[in-house]
């Protein structure tokens, strides 16, 4: 699958904001500074449509961007919540929880992990949350380009092996580089036979 056309949507910060019956949404999360929003402009062939930034957790709301006017990509914060107000961290949660659970359009939660970390006790928390809540999710390993072939290769290992623990099977697995664009062909290509089935 390919995209051809890209355009931002909405911002919101309430899920009831969000019109059902709607267009299928797929959903983008991480913790902040997992390259979140780079790997949607990767995946949408556009540098700037979606905001990035050097400072962890800007993006504060659900932003949702329309794709090829069939389908919606939506970008989360990121659930580090790196330098926020108790108050704001909460809200954030919320919010987070909220799209979550409650998103009549969601079809697929996207769930990014940096590749140059093992598994995060933080991400581990938030995954077992979402088999808990029965939420179908893909896990995706982001700067593939920061590691040698071999370091990658070891350190997917090691998190299939850790994650292994809790699911069986293993959700659908990616990795992928914003920067080379490396794992762009397999993602769409997966989004792709989803939005096949549900047709």
């Amino acid at each position: 699958m390919e995209i051809k056309e890209a355009s931002f949507l909405s911002a919101t910060i309430k899920v009831d904001e969000i019109p059902a019956p709607g267009l299928e949404e797929f959903a983008f999360i991480g913790r902040s500074n997992v390259g979140k929003s780079s790997l949607i402009n990767m995946l949408c062939n556009r540098r700037k449509l979606a905001h990035t930034s050097s400072t962890p957790g800007k993006t504060q709301c659900i932003n949702r961007f329309l794709i090829d006017k069939s389908w919606i990509i939506t970008d989360l914060p990121g659930y580090g919540f790196a330098k926020v107000s108790k108050t704001k961290r909460a809200a954030l949660e919320a919010m987070i929880q909220g799209y979550i659970r409650r998103a009549p359009n969601m079809t697929l939660l996207f769930v990014l992990l940096d590749s140059r970390h093992p598994l995060q006790q933080i991400d581990l928390d938030f995954l077992l949350k979402l088999g808990n809540w029965q939420i179908p999710i893909a896990l995706v390993l982001t700067k593939s380009d920061k590691l040698s072939k071999t370091a990658l290769e070891k350190q997917a290992a090691t998190m299939r092996k850790s994650l292994s623990h809790y699911w069986e099977p293993l959700p659908p697995f990616f990795i992928v580089s914003s920067l080379t664009g490396e794992g762009r062909k397999e993602l769409l290509d997966y989004i792709g036979s989803i939005r096949s089935e549900n047709l």
